[in-house]
């Protein structure tokens, strides 16, 4: 029981060790796939799973941590896959040039939304968000010499640093270790002061202010790091899936995101990548499989979204809290019994 007790306070106190053990163990995916254990396929499945919960973290710190809502993920993630195809593809720029470019401009346009975000809220303001992310793509379609229009834009893998040619498998690999490091970030960030800050502003702006916080620095913060999360994800969704078109960045992507934090958990990190293969890759690897779930994969979200909401509102996530918890009162019960 101590050594049990031991390795839960190690997870505790140093998060990330659980972060890159559980890329190790994502990292096990491509070799499985070799082996014939799981369809080659699922690797780009599993691999756009995660560039989605790189996606999501970045709304949930938004509207899980500090309570501002935004429907323009999937604008600003489709505006960095563009500028990253564009300047690496018709440019010829280095890979690493093009991914701070693709992130800094489309971060830009965050943080001034995030202006805006002070004067309207709620209702108002997921409208503003979607009005951004409408605007982009229809310049999307629009700036045909830059983006291809309709046809859309493609991309390579990228090549890192110069010397180092990604392919399918490295580029996964890559994927992952975005994704722990965006995690660990994370988790350093909303446990230290920036996150009691924006749960204080969640909870009450008024006493927020009165505890010294400055809501005009932590909101644009917030939308600075969610518009860098999607940033990210973008230029590595061009890089991995090597196309994008306008159509890809719809209302429909955003709120897919609303879901993935819904139904994984609101301001929880691992519930936000179970949300994701919730959302992305059990519809792709098995709903889809069956005749009758082919067309109403989808449909499953809002059914989710509100069996979630009714029954589990920290999202399912805490389903693992509740089974310890009963696992705990069993294991209490058979020893009293002994």
């Amino acid at each position: 029981m101590k050594s049990m007790k031991a390795k839960k306070n190690i997870f505790q106190k140093h998060p990330a060790i659980g972060f890159i053990l559980f890329g190790l163990l994502l990292a096990l995916i491509p070799t499985l796939a070799e082996m014939g254990i799981m369809k080659n396929g699922y690797v780009t499945t599993i691999g756009g799973t995660l560039i989605y919960a790189i996606a999501a973290l970045g709304l949930n710190i938004l509207l899980g941590w500090s309570g501002l809502i935004s429907l323009g993920t999937a604008g600003f993630m489709g505006l960095a896959a563009y500028i990253s195809a564009y300047l690496t593809v018709d440019l010829n720029l280095p890979f690493e040039v093009s991914f701070f470019l693709a992130v800094l401009i489309p971060t830009l346009i965050g943080i001034l939304v995030g202006l805006v975000s002070l004067k309207i809220e709620g209702l108002y303001l997921a409208i503003a968000t979607l009005a951004v992310a409408e605007v982009l793509r229809k310049t999307f379609e629009e700036l045909g010499k830059y983006t291809g229009g309709f046809s859309g834009k493609s991309a390579e893998y990228p090549t890192l640093f110069g010397v180092l040619e990604l392919d399918r498998t490295t580029m996964f690999y890559f994927i992952i270790f975005v994704l722990v490091i965006i995690m660990i970030l994370t988790s350093n960030m909303m446990k230290g002061r920036l996150g009691r800050a924006l749960n204080a502003m969640r909870g009450s702006e008024a006493a927020a202010q009165a505890m010294g916080v400055n809501l005009l620095t932590h909101r644009l913060i917030a939308f600075a790091l969610a518009t860098i999360f999607a940033s990210v994800a973008g230029v590595l969704y061009v890089h991995f899936v090597k196309f994008s078109y306008p159509s890809t960045w719809s209302l429909a992507m955003s709120l897919n995101f609303l879901a993935i934090i819904i139904i994984g958990g609101l301001r929880s990190i691992y519930g936000t990548v179970l949300g994701a293969f919730i959302v992305y890759a059990v519809p792709d690897m098995f709903l889809k499989q069956i005749p009758f779930f082919e067309d109403l994969s989808y449909v499953l979200n809002g059914v989710l979204i509100i069996l979630v909401i009714i029954f589990y509102p920290n999202g399912l996530i805490s389903i693992g809290y509740d089974i310890r918890k009963l696992f705990r009162k069993l294991t209490k019960g058979g020893a009293k019994n002994e």
